[in-house]
């Protein structure tokens, strides 16, 4: 659909075409990262309303994260689950030390996990920790630096909530 090439322009153009070499320390990759998945999300509110689905859904066995809207438009991504934040204890808990996500849905978290342990940084190899809601963010966004992804959702399920990294976005309406 046309969209998806607009999106990807917008994104570059929002970016300043991006540097794709990662910076030497960590702390400013990880600046970088959340900087830069900023901008991708408000190219998607504004492209297509990432802010706005009536419903989300993300079956595991397709990979597939879909956006449903009132009107009839769908918006369908490719996805990855990065890791999910409990809300009642303040936890972050990695995809890759969660049995019940499926391996497939586990690449990018793992992709991080490796640049953790090549960069010595404990956080993210670590399968559980305490932090923030903006650290759970901050960790989806540097799965979508490092992997190449279009953008992150964070999905409500209770007092857990589910960090998702997605790739380019195609929509569709009945």
């Amino acid at each position: 659909m046309i969209v998806n090439s607009f999106l990807a322009v917008l994104i570059m153009i929002a970016l300043g075409q991006a540097n794709t070499q990662l910076p030497p320390d960590f702390a400013t990759l990880q600046k970088l990262s959340v900087d830069e998945l900023k901008l991708k999300t408000d190219a998607h509110r504004t492209v297509w309303g990432l802010d706005r689905p009536h419903r989300w859904d993300l079956n595991q066995d397709s990979g597939e994260l879909v956006f449903s809207f009132p009107d009839g438009i769908k918006a369908v991504a490719q996805a990855q689950i990065i890791g999910t934040y409990n809300t009642d204890d303040h936890t972050w808990l990695w995809a890759w030390a969660n049995p019940s996500i499926e391996d497939r849905l586990k690449a990018d978290a793992l992709t991080v996990r490796k640049y953790g342990e090549e960069h010595h940084v404990a956080r993210l190899t670590q399968r559980k920790w305490t932090g923030t809601e903006d650290d759970a963010w901050a960790m989806a966004a540097l799965a979508v630096k490092l992997c190449g992804e279009q953008g992150a959702y964070r999905g409500p399920a209770g007092p857990t909530k589910v960090f998702i990294a997605f790739g380019e976005v195609t929509l569709s309406k009945k």
